[in-house]
């Protein structure tokens, strides 16, 4: 009787905690069952889990479902799957290529932009893209915890110039809802603010997190909200994305997508056409298309900028103008992002 009731109170104990969060915490974090999971075979992993020691694999299965199974060059796999090349270094790759520790202000809150601030509103995440220009972010020191709340609120109080606050991370969607209803219940106190923006990979590698409570919150304050998530290719928009990405919509939040440029996985035209393509069936509009951060660990993506300017002229040949996100980098210091032009000579 022991057991049988406490069997029933861990079932009625896990029943409260939300399905995506169940996903999450089944996530894969070992190579090896990952890589069981997709029948592929590996003498040695040694070289994987070196890569793996300071940014560990995540992955969740709804992301992982999509990959295709026994190919190692599948483009999801590539982005996600710890590679012995993340272990090359180069001085020109570093620790924080878009220069974040010298836009803080304070702990958890970026000012880089006129008008903006930035709020790295948790250091989760719930998947470990291996190009990541915040893989080596030290977020136990600099993410805006409910303590830091006040303190933030002051600082926006101080610069009335900022109507547009961003939420970042990691991952701000993998916040609970009690959470995220605080961040919108501190906004709305600032008349100021007139946008939010929160930029998530959450609806492409785990649908499950965007509820109806979720999407409650979202829509039910007096701010206009945009929500720019993040696909770097079509194969990761299936339908369990696309009703997702169709619900948000219909919530009446703004869409938008940025994609990074990475080699062998989509810097070819015929890849992100079918991308923008996809993006527009599934009500959103391709908004930037990023040349790497050259963040350490992640040289193997890099494209020659030749190649990205040839790739990036035969995706206006073959779109329409609304369908083509803009190129751009962004550089440590600089006011804006760079908007690089496609009309340069090579030798």
């Amino acid at each position: 009787m022991v057991i049988i009731m406490a069997n029933m109170m861990n079932t009625e104990k896990t029943s409260l905690i939300p399905s995506w969060q169940q996903e999450l915490q089944s996530a894969f974090t070992n190579i090896n069952d990952l890589l069981c999971f997709l029948n592929l075979n590996i003498d040695d992993l040694s070289l994987h889990t070196e890569a793996a020691k300071d940014f560990p694999l995540l992955v969740t299965k709804s992301y992982a479902q999509r990959i295709k199974k026994s190919d190692w060059g599948d483009p999801l796999l590539r982005q996600i799957l710890p590679d012995p090349s993340e272990l090359l270094t180069n001085p020109d790759y570093l620790n924080d290529p878009v220069g974040d520790s010298q836009a803080s202000v304070l702990p958890g809150l970026l000012h880089k932009y006129y008008g903006r601030i930035l709020l790295v509103s948790t250091g989760a995440c719930a998947i470990h893209c291996r190009y990541c220009f915040r893989r080596e972010f030290p977020y136990t020191d600099n993410s805006a915890n409910r303590s830091q709340l006040d303190s933030i609120k002051q600082y926006l109080i101080e610069h009335p110039e900022v109507t547009e606050v961003i939420l970042s991370g990691g991952d701000p969607l993998t916040l609970s809802d009690t959470r995220l209803q605080h961040l919108f219940d501190l906004f709305e106190q600032l008349p100021q603010i007139e946008r939010i923006r929160i930029h998530s990979r959450i609806p492409i590698v785990l649908p499950s997190r965007i509820s109806k409570k979720l999407l409650e919150i979202l829509s039910s304050t007096n701010k206009k909200v945009i929500m720019v998530i993040h696909a770097n290719h079509p194969n990761e928009l299936d339908d369990s994305v696309s009703n997702t990405l169709f619900a948000i919509k219909k919530a009446g939040l703004t869409l938008l997508n940025q994609t990074v440029l990475l080699r062998g996985i989509n810097d070819n035209a015929k890849t992100l056409t079918k991308l923008s393509h996809r993006l527009f069936h599934c009500d959103t509009l391709p908004y930037y298309l990023h040349v790497l951060d050259k963040v350490n660990g992640a040289m193997h993506f890099d494209t020659e900028m030749e190649h990205v300017f040839d790739v990036y002229q035969h995706l206006q040949k073959k779109l329409p103008g609304y369908l083509v996100p803009k190129l751009v980098r962004e550089e440590a210091g600089k006011p804006y992002k760079t908007l690089l032009s496609t009309n340069i000579n090579f030798p």
